[in-house]
Order: C-alpha cells, then sequence, then structure tokens
C-alpha cells in the first residue's frame, strides 16, 4: 500500500485528448460520473470526484499516467499499449484492452529518401519521444539507432537537418503529408488498456476487480 496516500478512495488516472473522449461513454455504462467541473475546460484542478463515494479521477498527461499507477499515487489507469512497452514498469498489469485510442507507432521518412530500404544502414538517428522502444526495435534488425529525444514538433526535425527519419504516433497520417512526410514501417499497432497497480490488486482485490468486471461488461455490451 502506498504509505503516502491520505484517503482510502481509489484513484483512476485517465489521459487528457482524444482518448479521454472515447473513454467517457464506456464510464458511463460503468454508472461513473464525474463532477461537473471535470467538464469545464477552464478548470485548473486536477483531482476531481465521482459519483461513487469511494472513487476519484485524475486527469494527467497520457505518459503520466503509467508512472502514477506504478507509483501508487493512482491504483487504476488508461495507457496507451506504446507507453506500455516503452516503459516496462514491473508493478502494472493491463488486464483489459479497452479498445481505444487505436492508431500505430510508425517509421516516417522525407518523400524524397522514404523509398531507401533501411535494411541497407548501420547507423540511423531518429527524433522520437520512445527512445528506448526505438532503440530495441532497430537493435533487434542490426541497426544502430541514435535517438534525438523530442515531446513534440516530431515533424519538422528532418527539415531541419537534425536526423533522417523520425518514429511517432500516427492516425491519419495527414500530419506526416504536410510536413513531406511519408510513413516507412509500422513499429506497433497501438490501443488503450486499462492498467492496475500490482500491490494494490492484492490489498484491495475486491474493489479492484469489481471495477474492472464493470468495464469489461460494458465492453462487452459496446
Amino acid at each position: 500500500m502506498n504509505i503516502f496516500m491520505t484517503d482510502d478512495k481509489l484513484i483512476f488516472a485517465i489521459p487528457k485528448g482524444r482518448i479521454l473522449k472515447e473513454l467517457l461513454p464506456l464510464l458511463e455504462a460503468c454508472d461513473i460520473v464525474p463532477e461537473d467541473d471535470f467538464f469545464d475546460d477552464k478548470s485548473r484542478k486536477l483531482r476531481f470526484e465521482t459519483n461513487q463515494p469511494d472513487l476519484d479521477i485524475i486527469r494527467v498527461r497520457a505518459f503520466d499516467v503509467a508512472t502514477m499507477v506504478a507509483y501508487g499515487g493512482a491504483q487504476l489507469g488508461v495507457v496507451g499499449s506504446d507507453v506500455l512497452e516503452e516503459f516496462n514498469y514491473d508493478n502494472l498489469y493491463a488486464p483489459l484492452d479497452l479498445n481505444i485510442g487505436h492508431c500505430r507507432l510508425s517509421i516516417a521518412a522525407p518523400n524524397e529518401i522514404a523509398d531507401e530500404a533501411l535494411d541497407n544502414q548501420s547507423h540511423i538517428r531518429i527524433a522520437t519521444k520512445y527512445p528506448h522502444l526505438t532503440a530495441r526495435y532497430f537493435a533487434e534488425r542490426g541497426i544502430q539507432a541514435e535517438c534525438v529525444k523530442l515531446n513534440g514538433a516530431m515533424e519538422i526535425a528532418p527539415a531541419l537537418g537534425m536526423v533522417s527519419h523520425i518514429v511517432d504516433l500516427v492516425s491519419t497520417g495527414s500530419t506526416l503529408k504536410a510536413n513531406n512526410l511519408r510513413e516507412v514501417s509500422t513499429l506497433v499497432d497501438i490501443s488503450s488498456r486499462l492498467v492496475v497497480n500490482r500491490q494494490a490488486m492484492k490489498t484491495r482485490q475486491v474493489r479492484m476487480q469489481g471495477f474492472i468486471n464493470a468495464l469489461q461488461q460494458s465492453l462487452a455490451n459496446s
């Protein structure tokens, strides 16, 4: 149990943005309704009560959800499978694929070099916010990847001469096209997963399993 916990409520960490919008119908099907402030874009609050007296929601950046749950700040969360592979926390258990947040993690290059075979290279410099996943992918193919870590604006890096390729999330591909880039290969297909803290699952099994079962039922009915 997290020794720093100030109450006995379960904390559910969810990411901002598109995944949040896709997640809300699943929560409603589980009879979980956040307080009104949760839907106020101008609200500065990060923690919100729900209609369930023993469950609060925190809204954080997608990359931070896994860390929050792994270190016991939250007991449950919604995390993209890309984040799980990048951080590989031992204290996380992912019991459910929520079938939302679908996209892919892809290699992209400027149009003028996109047809060049990557397998012919021994070294490549890539901009990405997934350095571990990217380096592992290329190491398995005998290519040394020098990863330049960027958290955003990845698509401009090749045009600035920083890198030859990027590895980033792709949904429609419109951002790549607007920046003269083209997908070369897909590293992994992504969806969002429910994750739980393993220690919390042992100490609060009944409530945690009840939450998991409710989400599983809402998925079956969707």
